[in-house]
């Protein structure tokens, strides 16, 4: 049955939002007011927009360059402590962790860096302070000859016309020079006990910078064993943001190239010392234990090895050993010529990916730049800059095709 609608009547749509329909009635949330958020404000144009956020980047940039400019500028006189310490800390890093594995728990994060920072310390102090001690003691000697020989000469040693092809030149210079008294008194009228002592507390002043230096390397790198994993994570961060994804690969070339720079300066090094010590020993050189330690620690610096096995030659052809010493200094030639020319270039080039002669240029160049520590330094610098030369080069990215003749 269908109910009839009254007149004039009419129908209200379903979804009329119509309060008078009562709670009863057909409702949505459609027909509720919408509360919008008011209208943001004008942002600024694009152009300007992108003018500031390069000011912005630019402001950051000059900041973070003159901070680390003010750093270096303060720390410039702990600069090789620092370097030291790094080169130190990446040699030894393989032998710190088997020693930290030794140390139960938390121990080994302040015992393992201890222990191998005192035995490095040990290592380079004692026998420093040793050869200090003796020179002390010698330097009274010293003093007393200088003024033995101004006032009475110096006679001429039996060994200097005995040595090959100069012995008479410098037999005529010595008495001439030396063995006359008035002639050695104007030679060495500059060197005074007065004058010798000074320069001697001079030195000496000098020595205990070097051993403040030294204990700073050692305290700096006590704090790179302690927090080296993270220091390292730290910088990789670095070099990503700063080159990308190839700055990883770079600083491990780096640290590849420190590794195998001390490997093939410091362990050639001491093999050199160790086989012409053997030829000491056989040419009945007094002393060829230390001599040949003394070989050794020149060998680690390019060209410092002929230097010591040259004077032991020398020194055996002055006293009578002329085919002795003429075989020591032939010896010496031969092994120097194998470890620079073979050995050193396969360990160091090998690792770290350099040509023969960026080996050589960055030993050289960081000798000649900073002094010891550019030994280790040199080839680092040398493997990043031939590394970023190689992605620069054989980059796809670079748009142009590198093909071999």
């Amino acid at each position: 049955m269908r109910l009839a609608r009254k007149p004039g009547s009419t129908r209200s749509p379903t979804n009329s939002s119509d309060p008078s329909r009562g709670i009863g009635g057909n409702f949505s949330e459609k027909d509720l007011p919408v509360d919008r958020p008011p209208d943001p404000p004008q942002s600024l144009p694009v152009v300007e927009a992108e003018r500031l956020a390069v000011s912005r980047r630019i402001a950051r940039v000059v900041l973070a360059i003159a901070l680390v400019g003010f750093g270096v500028w303060i720390l410039h006189r702990f600069l090789a402590a620092l370097a030291w310490a790094g080169v130190l800390a990446i040699a030894l890093w393989p032998l710190y962790r088997r020693i930290a594995r030794a140390f139960p728990g938390d121990r080994a994060r302040i015992l393992a860096p201890l222990l191998v920072t005192l035995s490095i310390g040990l290592i380079f102090t004692v026998p420093f302070i040793y050869v200090a001690v003796e020179g002390a003691r010698e330097l009274r000697i010293v003093v007393d000859f200088i003024s033995e020989a101004q006032r009475n000469g110096i006679p001429t040693p039996g060994w200097v016309a005995h040595l090959p092809v100069i012995g008479g030149t410098v037999e005529e210079w010595w008495r001439t020079n030396l063995s006359d008294p008035n002639a050695a008194q104007e030679l060495l009228g500059k060197l005074k006990p007065g004058s010798v002592a000074a320069s001697a507390r001079l030195y000496g002043a000098e020595i205990v910078h070097r051993l403040v230096i030294f204990g700073f390397t050692l305290l700096t790198l006590f704090f790179l064993f302690r927090d080296g994993a993270l220091f390292s994570r730290q910088l990789l961060r670095v070099s990503d943001r700063l080159l990308g994804p190839d700055g990883e690969r770079v600083g491990r070339h780096m640290v590849q190239a420190v590794l195998a720079t001390v490997n093939g300066l410091v362990l050639v090094g001491l093999g050199e010392g160790a086989l012409i010590g053997i030829a000491y020993v056989i040419a009945g050189l007094p002393h060829p234990v230390s001599v040949a330690a003394l070989t050794g620690v020149l060998a680690v610096i390019p060209f410092g090895a002929p230097v010591a096995f040259a004077a032991a030659a020398l020194y055996l052809a002055a006293i009578g050993n002329t085919i002795a010493g003429a075989a020591v200094f032939c010896f010496g030639l031969v092994v120097v010529f194998v470890a620079d020319h073979a050995v050193r270039p396969v360990i160091i080039g090998g690792a770290a990916r350099l040509p023969f002669l960026w080996v050589l240029l960055g030993i050289l160049g960081g000798l000649e730049t900073f002094g010891i520590v550019g030994l280790f330094l040199g080839p680092a610098i040398m493997a990043a800059l031939i590394s970023l030369w190689r992605d620069w080069t054989e980059s796809p990215d670079a748009g142009i095709a590198l093909k071999e003749p």
